[in-house]
Formats: C-alpha cells, structure tokens, sequence
C-alpha cells in the first residue's frame, strides 16, 4: 500500500536580478487534507510589486478543489499587487480544474455607504429613539404584570434574592452615600455661612442646611449614587447572562427571567433607597451642624434647637416619598439595558453607559416633575 506524499512547498529566491525574482516548486498532494502546513507559507510569500513570480506545479501528484482554490487565490493575489506570474508545468487535468475555479470564483467588493443627509439622520435617530420608547414601556408592564401576579401569590417572590439584593444595593452603599451626604452638608454650611454672617442670621444656618438636605439633595444625591453603582451593575449583570445565553437557558428550563432577575432588583431598591435617604439626611445635617460650629459659633443645641423649629414632617416626607419612584427607575432602566445587550462584550459597555445616563438624566427630571406638581396642587401649605 502506498502512501500519497504530503504538500511540499520549496521557494527559491534569485536575487541576481533587478528587482528579485521568486520561483516556487510545488509537490506532493495538494488535497484538503494535506495543504494545512503550505497554506501559511504561502500567505506569508513576499515578492517585490514589480517583480516576477514562477510557480512551477510539475511535481504536484494530486489536485482537488481545495488546493486548486489555494493557488488561484494565491497567483490572483499577486497579479493584483502587480506581479508577474508565471505557471510551469500545469497538466492538462489540472488546467481544467484551474479554468473551472477562475470562473466560478466571485470578488464580492463592499458596498459603498450610501452618505445620509441631515435630515434623514435626524429621522433614523428619532425612529431608534421611538422604538426604545416603546420597548421601555412594553418592559415596564411585563414587570407591572409580574409584580401584580406576585402580590398575589406572594410564595412567586423569590426572598433570598431580594434580601440580597438589598445587602448588595443598600447595606453596601452606606459608606459612600453617608460620606458624600456628609460633605454636601459641609459645602452647603460654608457656602451660606459668610452670606448669613453679614446680616447677622448665623441662626438660620439650621434651615438653609436642614430644608435643603430634607426636600431636595439628600434624595437626589443618593439617587445618582445608587444609579452609578447599582444601575450599572444590574446592566452589566444581566448583559452578561444575554451574551452567554443564561437568559435563553432559563426561558428553556420554564424560570422567567423578569421574577428571577428583574422583580428582586426593584424590590430590593425600592425598600434600601428611601433608607438609604433617611440615613444622607442625618449625616447632610451632621455635617452642617460641624461647619456652623467651626465657622459661626452656632452649638449644638442650639444648632438642633432652631432645626427642631425650622423643619417640619411635610420636609421630610416630601423627599422620602420621591425616593420610591426613583428606586423603580434605576431598577428598571438598568434592568431593560441590560436586556438590550447583543453582540459582544462590547455592547455590554455600551449599554452599561447609556444606563447610568438615562437613570440619572431620568432621576432629575422626575424630581423637577415632583416639584412643579407639589407646587401647582398647593400640597406644601396642606402638609404644613
């Protein structure tokens, strides 16, 4: 029994003559099985622009369809560059499947980019837009749906994962919430203590701090926080799962992806913002009660004193009850980007990014909502 020789590949260059000149001896089989090992020699064949080429097959003993697409492809390359090619030694029988490859082989060019007017950019975005819209809403009432089926067989909640999520989600982001509320207080404190000071209302430092840290910042502070970090992990999270296909695995094995990874996130940040808030409030207000100290002489009695008289419950609540709204939003839009990831590791970046924009962009205009809707139903002088 004999064996067919495996490809061999032996290149020889003259560099007596001007420019260099390449011949290249081919033999063996050049069957699919065997041009593995010739193919990367071949790819890696340099030969000047303008010099010459000479493939001499003559010692080729067998020829099939791919090793025939391998030097067509090979001799094409290199007339495109503008080299001489010369072919030696072609059998007849190899001519033909030669000839029969050159025709039936296409050059499928890239189509031109057709250039977009203003106008129509303008449009295509608007439209993208429109359907991200829709998809939102169509995402918001799954979860409504969910959630309703859920409070209504309460045993659907999955409580381990809400549980976690609130350690993840409001335990975790005590620190860097309770730092960066305590400084927003400082700020606030210094900012007003030279202005008051010069009409002699160093007193008033207790309402400037104690108002604007209860209606408005503590609640927005914390919310961009939470958006920031817990947003951006929830997208991240469950981009991820879409690009290896847990979210496809678990439709198949009959778990719905919105109870096991979207309704434990909502409930979780629901209950750990509004504390998340109360607690921004008491370090805000701490460190307004240290910078009134250091730089007007106002104690601390008497600093907490005029808060007493200064702030009321409807102050509190007011910003309390945003919070709720805002934890559904950050929930939500992280939970739907996350759900728009495809592709690669890439798109779970990018969606990553647009989540903690729309959370945050989404977050200040429902609060500006809230306040022009407390102010035109007079809800300020009913709660006070």
């Amino acid at each position: 029994m004999t064996t067919t020789p495996a490809a061999q590949l032996v290149i020889e260059t003259d560099t007596a003559t001007e420019p260099a000149s390449v011949t290249v001896r081919c033999a063996g089989a050049w069957t699919v099985r065997e041009i593995a090992q010739v193919e990367q020699r071949l790819a890696a064949l340099a030969c000047p622009a303008d010099g010459q080429l000479r493939i001499d097959i003559s010692a080729i003993s067998a020829l099939d369809t791919a090793g025939a697409w391998l030097l067509h492809r090979t001799i094409r390359g290199f007339k495109q560059r503008g080299t001489r090619v010369q072919v030696d030694g072609l059998r007849s029988e190899f001519g033909a499947l030669l000839e029969l490859i050159a025709t039936r082989s296409t050059t499928i060019e890239p189509p031109a980019r057709a250039r977009i007017g203003l106008l129509a950019s303008i449009g295509q975005k608007a439209w993208r837009n429109l359907l991200n819209f829709s998809g939102m809403l169509a995402f918001i009432g799954e979860n409504a749906i969910v959630l309703l089926r859920s409070l209504v067989q309460p045993r659907r909640i999955r409580w381990r994962a809400v549980l976690y999520n609130l350690q993840i989600a409001g335990f975790e982001a005590l620190p860097i919430t309770g730092l960066l509320s305590f400084l927003m207080g400082v700020v606030i404190a210094y900012q007003g203590a030279d202005q008051l000071q010069r009409f002699g209302a160093n007193i008033f430092i207790a309402d400037l701090v104690g108002l604007s840290m209860l209606r408005e910042l503590s609640p927005l502070v914390t919310a961009i926080i939470v958006a920031g970090r817990s947003g951006s992990a929830y997208t991240a999270q469950i981009g991820t799962m879409k690009i290896n296909e847990e979210i496809d695995a678990l439709r198949t094995i009959g778990v719905g992806p919105l109870e096991l990874l979207v309704l434990p996130k909502i409930l979780a940040l629901v209950i750990a913002l509004p504390l998340l808030a109360v607690f921004a409030d008491i370090a805000g207000i701490l460190g307004g009660m240290l910078m009134a100290r250091s730089m007007l002489d106002v104690s601390f009695d008497v600093f907490l004193d005029r808060l007493d008289d200064a702030i009321r419950m409807s102050s509190f609540l007011t910003g309390i009850l945003k919070t709720p709204v805002f934890a559904a939003i950050i929930a939500l839009v992280g939970c739907f980007q996350g759900f728009q990831a495809s592709g690669s590791a890439d798109s779970v970046g990018q969606q990553t990014t647009v989540s903690v924009v729309q959370s945050i962009f989404l977050v200040i205009v429902t609060d500006a909502l809230f306040s022009i809707l407390f102010n035109w139903l007079h809800i300020w002088s009913y709660l006070n």
